[in-house]
Formats: structure tokens, C-alpha cells, sequence
């Protein structure tokens, strides 16, 4: 089988855009999952009922989320309804709504969607990510296995796919906004690249306005940001999943403009 994981949606725009190209991007493509870190995709930051059920509608099938999953309140209660919307299942306090595994059942198959958070220069507080991973995986029961790491450092995010290699179907980092290209198939099966992209205007420093952030760090002083507005690209990479063994059969890297 082969699933379709996208890089953060920024803004509108970006979910504007995945709209406008993902339906014939899985049709062209024969694409049976669709997975999208979506914790950017509110107009102001975060993740809004509004833009999760735009995300839905527009084809996505998981969509999960990261240091920014709890910026808008109205969440909260999406969180608990939402089977298929899933937060970092690291967060460190047992009141933290929502869930970090969902499962898939595609009547063929089933496949468990994981997220996770890094601790590296992004969120400390969390519980140690290597560690959730393995009590998470010792209830899952499916053979098909993927996890979204949101993490900033790539070194950690590379380690976790050495951690996983051989007891998930994929791991594929999220949060940087940038591309990477080291997409590979780990040495016992494990599909992996450290980050997928971004979803969003292409004329932007990570989504914003590029002269905000240039001011910002010429200047050195605090600045509202404001999500930029024009051309975009939608970025990620499909997996091919072996779907009797979970193994990773090859990975790809897309992006669309």
C-alpha cells in the first residue's frame, strides 16, 4: 500500500492549496492513506476546528500535531471526538486531551499512526520520546506502523529512526519546515527521511512574512508574525508499504507546486 505523509500546512494558504492538489495527486498516484501534520494549519497559529475539518474535507485521513497543538483552546474538545486527530502522545501530564495513537481500519489492512515530540531545543518538559515509543508499541497489534516525529534537532530525529528500525513501517520527522533529502529505507525496514517539508507559501521564512523575520533578527527585537500570502508548495513523500510483513518498501519524496 502506499501512504501519502505532508509536511506542517501553514495557514489558509496552505490548506488552500493541499486542497487544490492532493485529490489528483492520489488519484495519479494510487494513494490509500493520506497522513498531515496540521498544528500550523489555523490562520493564527495552531490548529482550529475550522482548519482541522477543512483538512479532512480536502482528502486527509490522519492528521496529527506538535509543539503548537495546544495554541487554540476550541481544540480541546476535538481532541476527545476526534478519533483520527492525534496530538504527541509525550506530553508529560495524564490531563493533556486527546490521544497520540489512532488505528486505521481500511477493512483490508490496518495501520496505527503514531506522533511524537521531540525534547531537543523544541519542548524539554515532555517525556523522554524513545521511551513512549516503546510503551506505546507494546500495545499496538498491527503490522503496519507509522510515526510522525515532531522534533527541531535533526540528530535526535535520526536516532529515532535507528531506535524504531525494524518495529515500525516508517518514521518521518516533522516541525523544521524544510525538506530534507536523505530519504531512505533502513537497513531492517523502516522507511525514513527527518523532515517531510512545509505545506505553504513558498516566498516566506518557514510560512511568515520574510521581512518580519528579517527585522527580527536584524534588530533583535520581539515581532508579531503575520503568515506571508502567495505561490505555494505542498511537500512530503509517499511510503510503499509491504502490507503482510510492515515493511517499508521504498520511500519518495514529492513536492508539488
Amino acid at each position: 500500500m502506499k501512504i501519502f505523509c505532508i509536511g506542517d500546512v501553514v495557514g489558509s494558504a496552505g490548506c488552500a492549496f493541499l486542497r487544490q492538489k492532493l485529490p489528483d495527486f492520489k488519484r495519479k498516484n494510487g494513494i490509500d492513506l493520506v497522513i498531515c501534520n496540521g498544528e500550523n494549519s489555523s490562520s493564527k497559529n495552531g490548529i482550529s476546528n475550522r482548519s482541522c475539518d477543512y483538512l479532512f474535507a480536502s482528502g486527509v485521513d490522519v492528521i496529527t500535531l506538535g509543539n503548537h497543538a495546544f495554541r487554540r483552546m476550541q481544540i480541546f474538545d476535538y481532541l476527545d471526538s476526534k478519533p483520527y486527530l492525534i496530538r504527541p502522545l509525550n506530553f508529560s501530564s495524564p490531563n493533556v486531551p486527546g490521544t497520540g495513537v489512532c488505528c486505521v481500519d481500511m477493512g483490508r489492512v490496518r495501520v496505527t499512526v503514531m506522533n511524537l515530540m521531540g525534547q531537543e531545543h523544541i519542548s524539554p518538559t515532555v517525556d523522554n520520546p524513545f521511551l513512549a515509543a516503546d510503551r506505546a508499541l507494546k500495545e499496538v497489534d498491527t503490522n503496519i506502523i507509522m510515526v510522525d516525529f515532531h522534533a527541531e534537532a535533526t540528530s535526535e530525529k535520526r536516532a529515532m529512526g535507528f531506535y524504531l528500525d525494524g518495529r515500525v513501517s516508517a518514521v518521518f520527522g516533522t516541525h523544521t519546515h524544510v525538506q530534507t533529502a536523505d530519504e531512505e529505507v533502513l537497513t531492517n525496514g523502516t522507511g525514513y527521511i527527518t523532515d517531510l517539508g512545509m505545506t505553504g507559501v513558498i516566498d516566506s521564512v518557514l510560512g511568515v512574512k520574510k521581512e518580519i523575520i528579517l527585522r527580527r533578527f536584524v534588530d533583535q527585537l520581539p515581532e508579531k508574525f503575520e503568515l506571508a500570502e502567495g505561490a505555494c508548495r505542498l511537500s512530503g513523500a509517499v511510503f510503499e508499504i509491504d502490507e503482510k510483513s510492515g515493511r517499508c518498501l521504498s520511500v519518495s519524496r514529492y513536492e508539488l507546486r
